[in-house]
């Protein structure tokens, strides 16, 4: 058994159905009941995971033995809410935890994925490390809102480039860490095929739009106001702030063939993902 934690989410969403589609044995967690609507197929199994209650923790685990663990991005405090779903994992028979990490959390010791990693890297099961870029659909959920009412892309990146990577590869690269031999404690970095700085993504999204759609470079302050003001937590937008961060100093900018070597394919681009995602930015 399987047990896909962020089912409802942009890379977890995509892998249950994968695996789902394979015949795989596979769970779905969710946080609530509330949200098994949000589950990409009706027919997927489900339990409720809240990583802040221990009381569903065995519910959620029963007969799993290979995790796909992603930190839900409210959660910064990584040894309140993070570690003791590893520390059950590992007592309760699991023996592979694929973690959805972050491009540069080896070098970034601020961001919550570095703390993961070393409590993976100390614990007793096999895992993978999957280290991706920053996704394509971030714009089409978390900056949805700044390009459909205001046509702009509204990320405090600078100038700086980054090797988006598609959450529907992201999706068939964890499959093959849970599904095959041979990825036990290995550590990926996952990019797409291009770098492009956020003028060049504005570009693709105006023609592929057919409008003009800006890139206004706001400040780390200006953006931090206004994710505030949409409700969001502090920490969360403290994360957010610190990924951009390194994408201003160039360090996101780099492309690594590791995703394209795993899937014996290229990459989706950018421009075909703002093809298919296209209606989700109509006004």
């Amino acid at each position: 058994m399987i047990l896909v934690t962020g089912a409802t989410g942009n890379v977890g969403g995509p892998l249950a159905k994968l695996l789902h589609e394979q015949g795989q044995p596979v769970r779905a967690a969710v946080s609530s009941p509330d949200s098994v609507r949000r589950l990409p197929d009706p027919a997927l199994p489900w339990a409720v995971l809240d990583f802040d209650n221990p009381q569903t923790y065995a519910g959620a685990f029963a007969g799993v033995e290979r995790l796909f663990l992603m930190r839900p991005p409210q959660m910064a405090d990584v040894d309140r809410s993070i570690k003791p779903v590893i520390d059950y994992a590992a007592a309760n028979g699991v023996r592979h935890i694929v973690f959805l990490s972050l491009l540069g959390a080896e070098k970034n010791k601020v961001v919550p994925h570095a703390k993961i990693e070393a409590l993976l890297g100390a614990g007793p099961v096999p895992y993978t490390l999957l280290r991706a870029g920053f996704f394509m659909q971030n714009l089409s959920t978390t900056h949805r809102l700044d390009i459909v009412e205001h046509d702009d892309v509204f990320v405090p990146a600078g100038k700086g480039k980054t090797a988006f990577v598609d959450t529907r590869d992201l999706a068939a690269v964890a499959a093959l860490a849970l599904t095959e031999a041979g990825h036990a404690n290995k550590a990926y970095p996952l990019t797409g095929c291009q770098s492009l700085d956020y003028e060049e993504v504005a570009a693709i999204l105006s023609e592929v739009l057919r409008r003009r759609i800006t890139y206004s470079n706001p400040s780390l302050l200006r953006f931090a106001r206004r994710m505030r003001q949409r409700g969001g937590a502090w920490p969360y937008i403290g994360v957010m702030a610190a990924i951009y961060t390194t994408t201003r100093f160039g360090m996101a900018a780099t492309v690594h063939p590791e995703l394209a070597a795993l899937l014996g394919r290229p990459p989706i681009t950018f421009r075909q993902f703002a093809v298919d995602e296209a209606a989700v930015w109509r006004k």
